[in-house]
């Protein structure tokens, strides 16, 4: 069974992740949970309150289930995985700058393996420093850590460039997953 790198950390969003966690299965992809050490994770949801009357600028983030990561980041190696599928959330924003889950994304995207991307999982591509040229999308306020690394940023739900598929979030998780669903039988 093909595996897929799942990089996680604490405040991984929830949805992003359990969409893809239990999907790939589906299709006979097993996916490794890792993390900045092997152990339990928290993940989180985020959601602008309805409320008109007072709204909210950014979101609100609320606990969400656990998750386990089976390996630390330091022991990945990227021929091991036919692909990388990079949650959202707050947990990019600090486990981008480990090293060693960096090399192993730059490793995956250098193989030209396929890579599907939501939300603020740009910034570990931006580490990673393996989105130069390529259009992507994101939430607004992130599209400039993805330009920073030499990326176009594209207004739009989905996007997808060679072997990397961006969403916003979570609200376009079905289709980011048909597009790297594809790329991966296409490199298989």
């Amino acid at each position: 069974m093909a595996k897929i790198l799942m990089p996680i950390g604490d405040g991984t969003e929830a949805l992003d992740t359990f969409y893809a966690y239990y999907r790939l299965p589906e299709d006979a992809y097993e996916v490794i949970v890792a993390g900045p050490e092997a152990r339990l994770y928290h993940t989180v949801l985020h959601e602008i309150p309805p409320n008109p009357a007072v709204p909210w600028d950014i979101t609100q983030e609320r606990p969400g289930y656990h998750l386990r990561a089976s390996t630390a980041f330091r022991d990945l190696n990227a021929d091991d995985f036919a692909g990388a599928f990079i949650s959202g959330g707050r947990a990019p924003e600090y486990i981008r700058y480990d090293r060693d889950l960096c090399r192993v994304v730059r490793e995956i995207a250098d193989a030209g393996k396929p890579i599907a991307c939501l939300c603020h999982g740009i910034e570990i591509l931006t580490a990673a420093d393996c989105i130069q040229g390529k259009r992507f999308t994101t939430v607004p306020k992130c599209a400039m850590d993805g330009e920073q690394g030499g990326a176009i940023y594209t207004d739009e739900d989905v996007v997808v460039d060679g072997r990397l598929v961006t969403g916003r979030g979570y609200d376009q998780n079905t289709e980011v997953l048909k597009q790297f669903l594809r790329m991966l039988k296409e490199a298989a």
